[in-house]
């Protein structure tokens, strides 16, 4: 959960590089960059926004991209 995340990131050197694996055979790593809010189904392993905002219809989202079956995520991006 993100709060496990936070206590975790709390006990870390705040200058300490974050590099993120690409699977979990670590066949490829890059640093963080960046970090979303998204709604994510567990069932389907798929991400979609959890809602609609001004912003994110500048930038062509529409309603088809909000995902109304899932749940509240964190989304890290290499």
């Amino acid at each position: 959960t993100l709060g496990e995340l936070i206590a975790f990131l709390e006990r870390q050197d705040p200058d300490r590089l974050v590099v993120l694996s690409s699977d979990s055979e670590g066949n490829r790593y890059d640093t963080l960059s960046a970090a979303h809010d998204h709604a994510y189904n567990p069932r389907t392993h798929e991400i979609g926004l959890e809602s609609l905002t001004p912003e994110d219809i500048a930038q062509g989202y529409s309603d088809e991209d909000v995902m109304t079956d899932g749940v509240p995520a964190l989304v890290l991006y290499p």
